[in-house]
């Protein structure tokens, strides 16, 4: 294997929601000495979210996926220890089960009150959670090069993460709910194909220029150059509720970069389809999640997600070789088999109702899946 092209340092950020461990429903004004505990424990690598009842936090810039692993369980089992001293529990899960966002509140912060007040409705409705995985890449350009080839894969890795099936104590239908309210922001979903950075400069200077937006930040794509560091940001997927599966999506992420950096090496590179069909596939994702189809682009047809995943380790076996996660990327296949945090999420609440629970004590019983899952394979008493 020739050496790949890129330092492939690893960070992961996530977003949970808090939720009161008595009435499974969300914490909408947590105790600010909550997050100040939060904070001096894990010295900047928690934060508030835009509302009161999320929070977020950040790995450290990881050499290899074991490492990111373990911070997040360290991050997980931190954020959950503090919580439940105030009768809360984090979940990570993109929607909550029967929260309203009506109910909620933003965070008292600068620029969370200017979003609440440009983007209005659109803004408060933000009651989702996302995961994105960065991937240090020092070269602009072969940032680039690399977003405009690996936006291909972005479906496949949302339909391992999927777990929004539902809002509002509605069933939805869809496995990933959330990006259909994250998509009522503006310059969201795919990116535009650039040529170069430079090219991807000017048309941030142009938006600014415009008074579009203040910065690059504010370039809300599912895949997009970091504007605050060196890396490329994966955040199309949903926040995985076991560990073992944010994981995987990193590890497989992480893979396929170094998979193009090795065609690249050799004077090739995967093919540029058009956005509109990569978007096909997001919303067949979005809809079916991991026991579904996409559509296999090169082939023209359909194919279960099970089969394409099977292709895509073959992809990248020898990077996952390399780099020394082939387990965390073959653990895709057990995603695949056991179902998403969504698919769970649907069989608790439908197997609740058949035993004769009513709506909200499925509900709960959904929630209490995921306080439990959250923290699946994480010692909770380590410090």
């Amino acid at each position: 294997m020739s050496v790949p092209l890129v330092p492939l340092t690893i960070g992961i950020e996530e977003e949970y929601l808090l939720v009161d461990k008595k009435t499974r429903d969300l914490a909408t004004e947590p105790p600010d000495t909550m997050m100040t505990e939060c904070e001096e424990l894990l010295h900047g690598q928690v934060s508030p979210e835009f509302l009161k009842s999320q929070i977020e936090i950040g790995s450290r810039v990881c050499l290899n996926v074991q490492e990111a692993r373990a911070d997040l369980a360290h991050l997980r089992a931190t954020v959950a220890r503090v919580a439940n001293r105030y009768g809360l529990a984090p979940i990570a899960a993109s929607t909550h089960p029967f929260g309203h966002w009506q109910e909620q509140k933003h965070t008292e912060k600068e620029r969370y009150n200017i979003l609440a007040k440009d983007m209005a409705a659109v803004a408060r409705r933000l009651l989702i959670c996302g995961m994105h995985v960065h991937v240090g890449i020092e070269d602009e350009d072969l940032r680039i090069d690399m977003m405009n080839q690996v936006s291909y894969f972005l479906p496949h890795l949302l339909a391992l993460s999927t777990s929004s099936p539902f809002w509002g104590g509605e069933e939805t239908g869809l496995k990933s709910y959330r990006l259909t309210v994250f998509d009522g922001l503006p310059r969201t979903g795919l990116p535009d194909t650039f040529q170069s950075f430079g090219e991807y400069e000017r048309l941030v200077a142009r938006m600014v220029g415009a008074g579009l937006v203040e910065d690059a930040t504010k370039l809300w794509w599912d895949i997009r150059p970091s504007a605050r560091y060196p890396t490329l940001e994966m955040r199309m997927t949903d926040v995985c509720t076991r560990l073992d599966d944010t994981v995987t999506i990193a590890a497989i992420f992480k893979c396929l970069l170094s998979m193009l950096g090795r065609l690249r090496g050799n004077n090739q590179r995967w093919r540029i389809y058009p956005r509109t069909l990569v978007q096909e596939n997001r919303w067949l994702a979005q809809r079916y999640g991991a026991h579904g189809e996409l559509v296999d682009f090169g082939r023209g047809i359909k194919a279960p997600v099970s089969e394409l995943i099977e292709e895509i380790i073959s992809l990248v076996r020898e990077d996952a070789e390399h780099l020394g996660c082939l387990d965390e990327v073959l653990h895709a296949r057990d995603i695949v088999e056991r179902g998403t945090s969504a698919h769970r999420q649907l069989a608790i609440y439908h197997k609740a109702m058949e035993d004769g629970a009513d709506r909200m004590e499925a509900f709960r019983q959904v929630v209490d899946m995921l306080i439990e899952e959250t923290l699946h394979g994480i010692n909770i008493e380590e410090d």
